[in-house]
C-alpha cells in the first residue's frame, strides 16, 4: 500500500458524524478543566493556628500557608519551579509543611520539610534514586516521625526515627524482606507484614524491637487486597483491622490486645469499608465510609453525629473532611456538587459555623458542568457492575440519564485494574461530556472496594472476562438508546490504556478508534520491568496476572498481550507515554507502536521526556488532550477546541504518527 493509500484508508475508518443535542451548549476552554486549580487540598496546622493549601506560584503547584484567624495573609512556603506538588502534610508539632516530590515522574519521591516561621527548606531524606514512605505520624510524639527508606536495598524500606528539628535519621528497623510496618501513638513499631509465595500475608508482632517468629495472624491470597491492620486507638490496647476474613465485603473489625477477641464495629454487604474517621485524641473510630453508588459517611455513636447531620443538611454534595485539629474544635470541610467546582470550608464545631475559604476552580462556576448518574450493569456471567454515566449537556432534557436520542460514546477505563471509578467530579468526564460524547465508566471484574470475589473474579482474566464486561457495558449503553455501536471510542490510562489496545487488537470492529494512555502492550516485559520496591506485591500480582517464572504463566501472558496481535489493529490508535514511567516502560509503548510501522498500520505517538506514568503537569496534560479531543472529533464528530498554540510550552514529542492526528502537524510547526 502506498503512503497516500495508507493515509486515505485511515481517513475512511473515522468518519465525520454530526454533532447531536449540543445546540447553544458554550465550548469549555481545555484549562479551564485541566490547568492548575487555584486552591486545593487545604489542611489545619494540628495546633489550629495556620491553615494552608496548595495553590499555583509561577505556574507551578506550592503550598501556601496563612495564619487561621486571617486566611488573606497567604504566603507561599515551597518553590518548586517544575514538577507540582501533589501531596504534604504538617508537622506533628505544626512548625514545619512537609511534603514529597521526585523528578521527571521517576517516583523516587523524596521528603522535603520547610519551616513555618523562617521560610528555611531541607531534604529529610536527601539520597539519590531512593523512594520514601511514610511509616508513622502521630500526635502524641511532636518532635519525630518513622520514614522507610530503600538506599540500602531497593527492594526494601529500612525504617527510620526522623528528627524533625535536626533533620537526623536515626535506624530504627532493618528491613530484610517485610512488606510493611505499623507503629503505635507512641511510635513503637508493633506490627510486621510479609507477603508469602502464596500470595497471601503473614502479620507478625514487634516486640522491644524485635520481630517474632511466628505470625499472630495469617491472611489467605484471596483476602490479600481486602485485609489489613488499619491502627491502634491512643491508649494500644485495641487494633483496627479492615478485614474479609470468613465473609466477601471487608468489614471494619477491633480486636482487644491482649485477648485476641475480635469484634465487627461497622460493615456493609454491598461494599468494602472504605474510610474511617478516629478522634486525634483517643484515636477510637467515630465514623465510617461505605462507598458503593455513592460515598455515605455513617457515625459510631454520638461523637460526630450531630456534625455530620449538620453538614449533610447544609452542603449539598459530597462531603469529606480533609483535617482535624488535636483539639478537634475546627475541621477543614469540602464539598463536591459535581455540576460546580468543589468548594472548601473552615468548620466550627462548637458554633456549628461553616466558613467558607475557597472554591478550587471558580472560573469553573456558571459553566454547563453535566450530571454524573450512578448505575448498575449486569455482565453476561451476572456479576453487578457499578458504572457512572456522563452525558452531553442538553441530550437529556428531562434528566433521567438517558439521552433523547444516542450520542457518540467514549468508554473511559480505569487503571489498576486493583482500584475503581468513584462518584464525583471527574474533569475528564465534564470535557469529554462537554464535546458532545457519552462517558461510561465501568468497574468491571478485578476493581476493588466490591468485595473480594469481585476482585477475584479477575485474577488470570486480563483481556478475556475483564475485557467482556466492557463490552457487555458497551451492549448496555447501545439497547439503552444511549449511544449507537459504530459510534463508541475506548479510551484509558495504564490498565485502562492495557483495556483500549486489548480492544483494539483482539477485537478490531468493535471500537471506532482507541486512545491509550501509558498502557502496557506485552504482559512478559511488564512484569519484567516493575520497579524493585514492588518486590513485595510481585507474588500477589502474579497470581492475579499470570507468572512469568513458568512456561505456563508466559504462554497466557502472551497470550494476553496486545501486542502479539497489532497486526489485527485497523481502526486509529492514538498513544500517549511518560518517558521516565517507573511501572509502564516506555518501551511498552514503544514496542507496539513498532510493530504497527513495521505493517503499514497508522499509529499516532506522542511521549513526553518529563513526565513518569501520567502526566503531572498541567501544560503536557492540556497537550496531550487537546491532540485527543481532535483525534476523537474526527473518529466519533463531536466539538473540539482546536489543538493551536496548546503543545508550546509542553514537552510534547511525536516520534510517529503526526500525520495521522488532525491538526497535530500544524501545532508541532507551531510549537
Amino acid at each position: 500500500m502506498t503512503k497516500g493509500n495508507l493515509l486515505a484508508a485511515a481517513a475512511a475508518l473515522c468518519v465525520t458524524v454530526p454533532v447531536l443535542a449540543q445546540t447553544g451548549v458554550p465550548l469549555i476552554p481545555r484549562e479551564k478543566l485541566f490547568g492548575n486549580p487555584s486552591q486545593v487540598a487545604g489542611r489545619l496546622s494540628p495546633d489550629g493556628k495556620w491553615l494552608s493549601w496548595i495553590a499555583p506560584r509561577d505556574g507551578v503547584l506550592n503550598v501556601y500557608v496563612a495564619p487561621a484567624a486571617n486566611p488573606k495573609a497567604a504566603k507561599p512556603m515551597t518553590n518548586e519551579r517544575q514538577r507540582p506538588i501533589r501531596a504534604y502534610f504538617w508537622s506533628p508539632d505544626s512548625k514545619q509543611i512537609l511534603y514529597i516530590n521526585d523528578k521527571g515522574g521517576d517516583e523516587n519521591f523524596l521528603l522535603y520539610g520547610v519551616d513555618v516561621a523562617s521560610g528555611e527548606q531541607r531534604a529529610l531524606t536527601p539520597f539519590e534514586k531512593t523512594r520514601v514512605q511514610i511509616v508513622g505520624i502521630s500526635s502524641d510524639v511532636k518532635d519525630r516521625i518513622l520514614v522507610g527508606v530503600n538506599n540500602r536495598d531497593p527492594k526494601w524500606h529500612d525504617v527510620h526515627s526522623l528528627d524533625l528539628k535536626t533533620g537526623k535519621l536515626t535506624p530504627v528497623m532493618t528491613n530484610t524482606g517485610y512488606a510493611g510496618f505499623l507503629s503505635d501513638r507512641q511510635l513503637n513499631l508493633r506490627i510486621a507484614t510479609k507477603t508469602r509465595a502464596d500470595g497471601g500475608k503473614d502479620f507478625y508482632r514487634i516486640s522491644d524491637g524485635k520481630i517474632e517468629a511466628e505470625p499472630f495472624e495469617q491472611v489467605a491470597f484471596e483476602d490479600s487486597q481486602t485485609t489489613n491492620p488499619a491502627g491502634f486507638t491512643a491508649d494500644g490496647k485495641t487494633l483496627y483491622w479492615v478485614d474479609s476474613r470468613g465473609r466477601d465485603t471487608a468489614a471494619l473489625v477491633a480486636q482487644d490486645v491482649a485477648s485476641g477477641k475480635k469484634a465487627v464495629v461497622a460493615e456493609s454487604a454491598k461494599a468494602d469499608i472504605g474510610g474511617a474517621m478516629a478522634n486525634p485524641k483517643t484515636g477510637r473510630v467515630e465514623a465510617y465510609g461505605v462507598n458503593y453508588l455513592k460515598n455515605e459517611w455513617v457515625p459510631i455513636g454520638n461523637a460526630v453525629k450531630a456534625d455530620l447531620d449538620f453538614l449533610k443538611s447544609t452542603l449539598k454534595g459530597e462531603i469529606g473532611v480533609a483535617s482535624r485539629t488535636d483539639a478537634d474544635d475546627k475541621w477543614i470541610v469540602a464539598v463536591d456538587p459535581v455540576t460546580a467546582p468543589s468548594t472548601t470550608y473552615l468548620y466550627d464545631r462548637k458554633s456549628k459555623a461553616l466558613t467558607k475559604l475557597y472554591t478550587s476552580r471558580p472560573e469553573l462556576e456558571g459553566a454547563p458542568l453535566a450530571a454524573m448518574h450512578p448505575v448498575e450493569i449486569k455482565s453476561r456471567d451476572g456479576l453487578t457492575m457499578v458504572s457512572y454515566l456522563t452525558l452531553p449537556p442538553g441530550s437529556d432534557a428531562n434528566g433521567d440519564g438517558r439521552p433523547e436520542k444516542p450520542v457518540p460514546m467514549v468508554l473511559d477505563v480505569h487503571g489498576g485494574p486493583w482500584g475503581r471509578d468513584s462518584y464525583g467530579f471527574n474533569p475528564n468526564a465534564q470535557w469529554l461530556a462537554n464535546r458532545g460524547y457519552a462517558v461510561l465508566a465501568v468497574n468491571f471484574r478485578a476493581s476493588t472496594g466490591f468485595g473480594k470475589k469481585f476482585t477475584s473474579a479477575g485474577n488470570l482474566q486480563w483481556g478475556t472476562t475483564m475485557q467482556d464486561d466492557l463490552f457487555d457495558a458497551v451492549d448496555w449503553a447501545v439497547a439503552g438508546g444511549v449511544t449507537t455501536p459504530e459510534k463508541v471510542a475506548i479510551m484509558g490510562g495504564s490498565y485502562g490504556g492495557y483495556a483500549t489496545l486489548a480492544g483494539l487488537a483482539f477485537t478490531p470492529d468493535k471500537f471506532a478508534c482507541g486512545v491509550d494512555i501509558v498502557g502496557p502492550s506485552n504482559l512478559n516485559t511488564l512484569l519484567k520491568a516493575i520497579p524493585p520496591y514492588w518486590e513485595s506485591i510481585k507474588a500477589q500480582m502474579y497470581k492475579r496476572m499470570g507468572d512469568p517464572t513458568t512456561p505456563e504463566g508466559q504462554a497466557l501472558l502472551k497470550e494476553r498481550s496486545p501486542l502479539y496481535k497489532a497486526d489485527q489493529i485497523k481502526r486509529p490508535l492514538l498513544i500517549g507515554q511518560g518517558a521516565n514511567d517507573p511501572r509502564v516502560n516506555v518501551a511498552e509503548s514503544e514496542q507496539i507502536v513498532d510493530a504497527m510501522k513495521a505493517k503499514g498500520i497508522p499509529v499516532t505517538y506522542i511521549v513526553f521526556p518529563d513526565e513518569g506514568h501520567g502526566f503531572a503537569r498541567p501544560v503536557n496534560n492540556i497537550a496531550f488532550n487537546a491532540v485527543t479531543e481532535n483525534f476523537l472529533a474526527k473518529c466519533l464528530g463531536g466539538r473540539a477546541e482546536p489543538i493551536g498554540t496548546a503543545l508550546k510550552g509542553s514537552t510534547a514529542q511525536v516520534p510517529h504518527g503526526a500525520e495521522f492526528a488532525p491538526g497535530l502537524s500544524e501545532a508541532l510547526a507551531l510549537k
